[in-house]
């Protein structure tokens, strides 16, 4: 007869891997969660920039800023492709030298500590939170 044992795990053992397993994984997904949300900021960020060239390319044609409404912009959420979006963008305080451009976050994206961020006419750049911009 042969008697060779068999190699294999123990319960004790395969429970001390799951708890381990586990706590990397608190300790990771929080991690996780808020470099999404920094990147869905920066990729807001980006397109208050590119909404900003158009506001800016507008008022080179026409000589003023009046005329232009979130409608008329060339796009109005972000970001621009993709089924998900986190952030309504409108245009506010529009006159013939001025505007506001405004990221408004939405869905997932309104647990963010930044909030609503601003850009206007000057290049000035506001969020409701600290070192967003």
């Amino acid at each position: 007869m042969n008697n060779k044992l068999h190699g294999g795990f123990t319960l004790v053992e395969l429970m001390i891997t799951v708890a381990i397993i586990a706590i990397i994984a608190a300790i990771a997904y929080p991690s996780y969660q808020e470099q999404i949300r920094e990147t869905r900021r920066a990729n807001a960020q980006a397109d208050l920039l590119e909404l900003s060239s158009y506001m800016e390319r507008y008022y080179t044609e026409r000589f003023t800023y009046a005329g232009t409404t979130t409608e008329t912009l060339p796009f109005n959420e972000s970001p621009k492709l993709g089924n998900s979006k986190f952030y309504d963008l409108d245009l506010q305080n529009v006159g013939a030298s001025s505007y506001t451009l405004r990221a408004i976050p939405k869905g997932a994206q309104t647990g963010d500590l930044c909030g609503t961020m601003s850009i206007n006419e000057v290049g000035q750049r506001n969020a409701d939170g600290a070192n967003c911009w």
